[in-house]
């Protein structure tokens, strides 16, 4: 089945189309913001409009607009198409590639969370959580690596605590999802956000 691959989690617009265990076309671009604007044209000029079976995407965490671009197309492509829908985490796709990359025992995956706070989540080879998803601040989550491999976007706050730290500056790539074990690749598509959100309802 061929599967289209939507990623707009974080500072990148990713995209790639896989069939029968291979990317057939890619699209990778850091675009900071404006994914909306983006992602629908990077789509149509893929073979086929881009048109597959079974869609994956990032679900998160990261960015909050990110998110919901990336999914509400996911979303509304699926039921267009009749095709399939499943999500993935943005931490896990950037661990595969470092594992991918630099094989090691276990890495850290950190990324930008907003209001100076960073996403953190360690995995072990696999890649396999080792730990649940935290948002935290630059020195706790300096703490919480503890001189291990760090990946990620987030790095540039952690630098700011230990400039020591092995760090590699790393955002997800949609064409590293085969890299992925299948049972990262069903989550529901819904976003994880990572934290509370900023506005509360009054009581």
């Amino acid at each position: 089945m061929r599967t289209l691959v939507i990623d707009t989690a974080t500072a990148a617009c990713s995209i790639a189309l896989v069939e029968y265990g291979v990317v057939i076309a890619h699209a990778h671009q850091v675009v900071g913001r404006g994914h909306a604007e983006r992602l629908v044209p990077m789509i149509a000029a893929l073979p086929d409009g881009g048109r597959a079976g079974r869609i994956l995407v990032d679900v998160g965490p990261g960015s909050f607009t990110g998110l919901r671009v990336g999914i509400a197309a996911a979303r509304g492509l699926a039921l267009g198409w009749g095709a399939e829908v499943a999500g993935y985490s943005s931490l896990a796709l950037i661990a595969a590639r470092g594992f991918a990359d630099r094989p090691t025992d276990d890495l850290a995956v950190v990324i930008e969370g907003g209001h100076g706070e960073v996403f953190m989540q360690s995995f072990a080879p696999g890649p396999a959580p080792l730990a649940d998803l935290a948002s935290l601040g630059p020195e706790a989550a300096a703490l919480a690596i503890a001189g291990r491999p760090a990946i990620g976007n987030g790095l540039r706050w952690l630098q700011a605590v230990d400039a020591t730290q092995e760090l590699r500056d790393a955002l997800p790539d949609a064409a590293d999802v085969l890299l992925l074990p299948p049972a990262l690749c069903g989550l529901p598509p819904r976003p994880i956000y990572g934290r509370a959100p900023d506005a509360k309802p009054p009581v």
